[in-house]
């Protein structure tokens, strides 16, 4: 009976254990599908691919720009139109997944101009994503800070 018991409190005590970790690989599958959505919105942007990048953003969406503007998704999206880049690139992107939600950092370099103004910087940023009623996965909130070089 005592063997019995122990085998059941180790039973208990591991299941916690198993649901994590079926949880972490789950999240593997949502991080790497956010990473591959960052890296398209960069290529998008890149590209004048506006309409692209727009689908990717929550209708609720805001921007806190780095030099500390903020922005709908309407204001974000007319930005980029008149956008042209010769470079345009996140890197050291890491997702962390909790739930319905993502929390998507990385680093971006852009060179060309916007709003007529030219740009060559490098930035830090933080990406917020949910998963929406209708299971699609859309940034909800994106803020980014100047990196001096």
């Amino acid at each position: 009976m005592k063997k019995v018991l122990v085998l059941f409190g180790v039973l208990l005590l591991a299941l916690p254990l198993a649901a994590q970790k079926g949880d972490n690989m789950s999240g593997g599958g949502v991080a790497q599908a956010v990473t591959q959505m960052e890296q398209q919105w960069a290529s998008n942007s890149k590209m004048g691919n506006v309409d692209a990048v727009a689908a990717n953003l929550a209708d609720s969406f805001v921007e806190l720009d780095s030099d500390g503007s903020l922005y709908t998704k309407a204001q974000a999206v007319d930005r980029m139109k008149g956008a042209k880049w010769q470079v345009n690139e996140v890197s050291n992107i890491k997702v962390m997944v909790h739930g319905d939600t993502a929390i998507a950092t990385g680093s971006w370099q852009g060179k060309g101009t916007s709003a007529g103004k030219s740009i060559d910087q490098h930035e830090s940023w933080i990406d917020t994503w949910m998963k929406m009623p209708n299971g699609k996965w859309q940034c909800i909130a994106s803020a980014s800070a100047l990196v001096k070089m």
